[in-house]
């Protein structure tokens, strides 16, 4: 398929009018210095993965990264910010000198892993139909029996990845007393 064919096909300016916000907003993300603010833009980039999630029928996926991600995730972000008392401005004391290395490196992965990809796709003799015929199943159903056959053991890590991110939470948002406060309590 040439580019002038991909660029005709209307679902790939669908793409690209989601592709394009999610990449930059996750640039964002990562070089903002504001921290609220790049929760928001953590925010757009997920909503943008949402709908790239709906364009390829996905819809129960599409609606798992809405709810969980952005309802809960990014919503404890900004919780954890502001419990903590976490500067909310810009912050002139960080130390940016490992910021260009870094963009650099970051490149470096991007570009070798787009160049296997494409060496893995060109000696299989392209990327074919990513999905097999299904017949009446549906993409829900699928994931469900992924979830509980071939991905058990990777879904059950993360259940006990979220439930450290909460304990670690409530450490953080817990507020240790001093010993008069601990014996006005004990009293109360």
């Amino acid at each position: 398929m040439t580019f002038s064919e991909w660029i005709a096909e209307p679902v790939n300016w669908a793409f690209l009018a989601m592709a394009i916000p999610m990449v930059i907003a996750a640039l964002r993300v990562v070089t903002s210095r504001n921290v609220v603010h790049a929760a928001l833009f953590l925010v757009l980039a997920l909503a943008a993965s949402a709908g790239l999630f709906i364009l390829l029928s996905a819809e129960f996926v599409a609606w798992v990264l809405v709810l969980v991600y952005i309802g809960a995730v990014v919503v404890l972000f900004l919780f954890g910010i502001m419990i903590t008392r976490a500067p909310i401005g810009r912050e002139t004391n960080l130390s940016h000198d490992t910021r260009w290395p870094a963009a650099v490196a970051a490149l470096g992965v991007f570009a070798v892993t787009f160049w296997l990809i494409n060496a893995v796709a060109t000696q299989m003799g392209g990327f074919g139909d990513p999905l097999p015929a299904v017949g009446r199943a549906t993409a829900t159903g699928i994931l469900g029996e992924g979830f509980i056959n071939r991905y058990l053991i990777p879904f059950e890590a993360v259940g006990f990845v979220l439930l450290a991110a909460l304990i670690g939470g409530i450490t953080l948002a817990r507020k240790d007393l001093t010993p008069a406060e601990e014996e006005e309590g004990a009293r109360v």
